[in-house]
């Protein structure tokens, strides 16, 4: 076999394996990203319910009854 296309497929092979070697790592990217976005909007969700729960509550300055 001729050494410039042995070379040649050797170098084919390697990007091969680095492509798919890539698309792994992609995917597994794309996952993590994904649960992080639903963890960050239970969280919102979370947040914005306190809020709402802090604002419909007792006026911070106003006097227990049994006082």
């Amino acid at each position: 076999m001729d050494p410039s296309r042995r070379d040649l497929e050797e170098r084919i092979a390697f990007l091969q394996r680095h492509v798919e070697q890539q698309d792994r790592v992609l995917l597994e990217l794309s996952r993590e990203v994904a649960k992080l976005v639903d963890r960050l909007a239970r969280l919102e969700a979370k947040t914005a319910q306190a809020a709402d729960a802090a604002e419909s509550g007792p006026p911070a300055d106003e006097r227990p009854p049994h006082w």
